[in-house]
Parts: structure tokens; C-alpha cells; sequence
């Protein structure tokens, strides 16, 4: 039988639950694996467009093995994190490739896969196969530190055994996917993380972190996170109608991207043209030309990072050589090249 805590919460689900979401009683361990990768990190009402574009171009695993990386990069183009594109395309040619297309249905091989974790496992596993894997995310880690009072940090050791031991005593047997699904809606549209709806939860009578009137300090983490301030300048390089570019291969944020030209600095750059002929004529020995524009200061906030810079525009008077690293492309090819958000969102005011 159920303990008090999950029948209240299966209750909840029936009677109160109304989060609308595609994938939900989904079996196609390929949908489930595609919206659990679109959404690590990301917001549900962004990772739902993406979602959607995904399966309408790769509508199977194969097609997504099959398709060439630079159409995946481009899909996938403005959501982030893009190692998880990388882990997406491994994991989609390791299923088509070696397991002729068959997604593997236990959650031990679900976790061999590349870029996957034991909370995407134990989703594939208990939505796709009903296996009883409970997962554990941030709305369950929420739900079960409130609910429970417990103190113990969510990000060490102590506490995602604390937490995994819990989450599985709590399981509902006979219907993992129907309550993985309950108490990850439950965290995500009443326990949530600001603002949470205590006053109509249905948990609030046992709930320890309502009673305690500490709310808003569980659940714990004991690392804060270190944030980076990065300075970037990107001399946009035209001859005659293209563009020089070059991939990002460095294992950096926006590996595998395109970009234009870029300059690193520790610091903010005054908008100097000379100032700025002078660097790239550091950068590119080879690049000579006039300085036609300099951007304001744009910015973008990353999870750890904030990238700060300018975009300079420079007509060339004579074309860069073959071995400079980047190539030239003419200007309407770019809409079909991957670019960083921080660039196309430049574009999409500065058009070329």
C-alpha cells in the first residue's frame, strides 16, 4: 500500500493536475530520451518549441543519426549547453549503428549511453518500459526536502544517497511512470522554487519546511557557484559579399559553433577604431582593412559565465590567406551555418 505522502500525491494527480506537456504519456523511449535531453538546464516553455522542431525534421532515431551534424547543430541553434548536441548525435548513432535502431529497455544499459545520467535513465526506463526507477530532479529533490525538512545539503554525496533512498522507498509500485510524472508536475507548478501555491498544496499538513516557516531556505546546496566574466570582440571580416568564419573546436562554451574573428580580452575595450585595427592587425597579420563599425556593449548571461563585447565590422582590401584558420562564406549561406546566441542575436538587429 501506499504510504500517506505518495497517496496524496497520486490524489493530487487526478484530481489537480492539469500540466499540459506532449511527451506526457509518451512510450517511444526516443521521444522521452529527446525531451528529457531538450530540457536539461532549460525552461519547459523554451525546450517545447525545440522539442517539436526535433521531432518534425527526425521524426526517429535514425533520421537524427543519419542527418548531417551541421542541420542538428542548426536545430539546436540558441538552447545551450551544447555538449548535450554532441552527446544527442553520439547516442542517436550508437542506437541506429550498433543496436540496428533498438533503443535498449533496462535501466543499466539506458545509463551506458552517452550523456546520460540516473535521471534520465530511470525517466526512459519507468516511462518508456514502467520499470520501477524513481527519478530525481530538481522539482523531486524540492518536493522531498520540503515536504520532509531535510537539511542535508542536495549537492553532496550524503545527500543524493539520502535523497535517491528516499525517492525509491516512496515509488508507487505499481505505476512508476504515472507518479514520476506526479511529482515532477507537483514541483514544477505547486512546490515551486519562488512563489510556491502552499496555501492550496495538498501535502502543507505534513509538509515540515511549511510548518517551520522555512520555506524558502530548503532545499540546501553547500557549493555556490563561482561566476566567470569573459570579454569578447568579433571583427566581422567582409570581401567582396562574404564573410570569414571559423568553427569553435576548443573544449569551451559553444564548441562545434561558428564564429567570426575573435579577440579575448580581460577587460572592457573603449569603442576605438584604431585601437581596434591595431588588434586585429595582432590577430591576423595578413588583415588589412578599414573599420566600418563597432557595436555597443553587448552581453549575454551563461549558467557560470557572463560574456561581455563588441561586434567591429571591417571591409577588407585584400582577402585573407587559405592557412588563416577561417574560411570565407558567402552572406546567404550563413542562415544555414550554427551560431552562437550571442552572435545570431546581434544579427538579428545588425542584419549584414
Amino acid at each position: 500500500m501506499p504510504n500517506d505522502f505518495t497517496k496524496l500525491l497520486l490524489e493530487w494527480n487526478r484530481s489537480g493536475n492539469t500540466r499540459q506537456m506532449p511527451w506526457k504519456g509518451e512510450k517511444d523511449p526516443y521521444k522521452i530520451w529527446l525531451s528529457e535531453v531538450v530540457l536539461q538546464q532549460t525552461r519547459v516553455e523554451q525546450g517545447l518549441a525545440y522539442y517539436e522542431k526535433f521531432i518534425e525534421r527526425f521524426p526517429t532515431i535514425t533520421d537524427l543519426a543519419m542527418a548531417p551534424d551541421e542541420l542538428v547543430f542548426k536545430t539546436w541553434e540558441g538552447l545551450g549547453y551544447y555538449s548535450r548536441c554532441r552527446n544527442l548525435l553520439a547516442t542517436a548513432r550508437t542506437i541506429a549503428f550498433e543496436k540496428s535502431g533498438v533503443f535498449p529497455d533496462s535501466y543499466e544499459d539506458i545509463l551506458k549511453l552517452k550523456g546520460v545520467g540516473p535521471y534520465t535513465a530511470a525517466a526512459i526506463a519507468s516511462f518508456a518500459f514502467g520499470q520501477p526507477q524513481a527519478v530525481l530532479d530538481g522539482n523531486v529533490f524540492r518536493v522531498l526536502s520540503r515536504y520532509f525538512g531535510i537539511c542535508t545539503p542536495i549537492d553532496t554525496p550524503e545527500g543524493k544517497k539520502l535523497f535517491s533512498q528516499l525517492a525509491k522507498a516512496l515509488l508507487y509500485q505499481d505505476d512508476p511512470a504515472v507518479y514520476n510524472q506526479a511529482i515532477m508536475d507537483f514541483g514544477a507548478v505547486v512546490c515551486k522554487p519562488q512563489q510556491p501555491a502552499c496555501e492550496t498544496c495538498i501535502l502543507r499538513g505534513d509538509c515540515q519546511a511549511f510548518q517551520l516557516g522555512c520555506i524558502d531556505r530548503i532545499p540546501v546546496k553547500s557549493r555556490s557557484i563561482l561566476r566567470r566574466n569573459r570579454f569578447f570582440y568579433y571583427f566581422i571580416l567582409s570581401w567582396k559579399g562574404g564573410y570569414y568564419i571559423r568553427q569553435r573546436k576548443e573544449s569551451d562554451i559553444w564548441q562545434n559553433l561558428h564564429e567570426w574573428v575573435l579577440l579575448e580580452r580581460s577587460e572592457i575595450l573603449e569603442a576605438d577604431a584604431a585601437g581596434f585595427k591595431k588588434e586585429l592587425k595582432i590577430l591576423l597579420d595578413t588583415a588589412v582593412g578599414e573599420v566600418r563599425e563597432i557595436s555597443v556593449v553587448q552581453k549575454q548571461q551563461l549558467t557560470h559565465q557572463t560574456i561581455s563585447g563588441r561586434f567591429i565590422r571591417v571591409e577588407l582590401q585584400t582577402p585573407l590567406p587559405e592557412n588563416s584558420g577561417y574560411r570565407l562564406v558567402r552572406r546567404e549561406e550563413l542562415s544555414a551555418i550554427a551560431f552562437p546566441r550571442y552572435i545570431t542575436r546581434y544579427l538579428e538587429t545588425h542584419p549584414l
